[in-house]
């Protein structure tokens, strides 16, 4: 950009003359412009930033909020996994710990620890409406495990002071597993192998070959031992308190068991087999209180650990058909 003539007056020949600037001069005048544009439009950059984008300090105040945000929705994720867990040790609570002891249950209302009055989260209605809802769910939720966390204490307590109370019985309610094998099919409705129909499977079908041993699930008295229809060899534990346990489709008896020996939990009491209308060698075991046959998966928590117990629940849930 060059320099426009300007012109200063000579009176002397009464004329405009033009003013001559030098190179140095040309150069000092095209920065000066030039600077002068930059610091001018800079300005007004920053100005529209600030009104429509915000300022350097406001965009990482918003990067820092978007990434607590998603955290939030993580945790969000964590605690319905929470929750489903806590459910699941609620549910094994009433099953298996009351039922055995014969404690009342502890109902589903009573679980869910409810509160009722006013919003007690009404603090962050200040935020935008997702951030809202999102941080009075997670303080909502977080309040409600705790206190669902608090009755399950509780509960272990009591169920802690009856185990005390009761360990007699406890002794002689069935509460591991019959042999060493996994689990093959559960309790209800079952397609029989042999007889090609649905009918009640009373118990559960254990994996065992033939002369596997089978042990008792609790102190008891042996009430019988020998043939029974479609079982085959047979025997069955009397362990007092409205409990007895059945095991069927043996190859043998063990040592001294007969009519009225008494056996203690995890004794040897025969030997696995394929006797009677079965598909192939395996154990059936069967728990019945006070004359009724129940589900014998929730009473096997003295040897089962939460993995095991969880992979023979989905097995009983899922496989529709028995060995017996």
């Amino acid at each position: 950009m060059s320099i426009k003539n300007h012109y200063y007056y000579d009176e002397k020949n009464c004329e405009f003359v033009p003013i001559e600037y030098n190179r140095i001069e040309q150069v000092v005048y095209n920065l000066s412009i030039w600077i002068l544009s930059g610091v001018v439009l800079t300005g007004i950059g920053i100005i529209l930033l600030s009104t429509y984008i915000g300022t350097p300090a406001e965009l990482a105040l918003k990067a820092e909020n978007d990434v607590l945000y998603s955290q939030l929705e993580e945790t969000k994720s964590s605690l319905i996994a929470l929750d489903d867990q806590i459910k699941e040790i609620a549910e094994k609570d009433n099953e298996v710990y009351r039922s055995v002891l014969g404690m009342e249950k502890i109902s589903y209302e009573e679980r869910q620890a409810g509160i009722g009055g006013t919003d007690p989260y009404s603090e962050f209605d200040v935020y935008n409406e997702p951030t809202t809802e999102l941080l009075k769910w997670t303080a909502s939720k977080i309040d409600n495990l705790e206190r669902k966390i608090g009755i399950q204490k509780l509960s272990f307590e009591e169920i802690k002071q009856q185990y005390n109370n009761n360990k007699e019985r406890m002794s002689n309610i069935p509460a591991i597993k019959p042999t060493a094998g996994i689990l093959l099919s559960g309790f209800g409705m079952r397609n029989h192998p042999i007889l090609k129909y649905p009918r009640p499977h009373n118990g559960l079908d254990f994996r065992a070959d033939i002369g596997d041993a089978v042990l008792t699930t609790g102190d008891g008295v042996i009430k019988y031992a020998g043939r029974q229809s479609t079982l085959g060899l047979i025997v069955i534990v009397d362990h007092g308190f409205g409990y007895e346990t059945l095991y069927a489709h043996l190859s043998g008896f063990a040592k001294g068991i007969k009519k009225g020996a008494k056996v203690s939990r995890g004794q040897q009491i025969a030997m696995a087999g394929d006797s009677g209308l079965s598909e192939g060698p395996h154990l059936h075991y069967e728990v019945h209180y006070k004359g009724q046959p129940v589900d014998p998966i929730y009473y096997l928590f003295a040897d089962t650990s939460p993995e095991e117990y969880a992979l023979f629940k989905e097995i009983s849930e899922t496989n529709k058909n028995s060995l017996d």
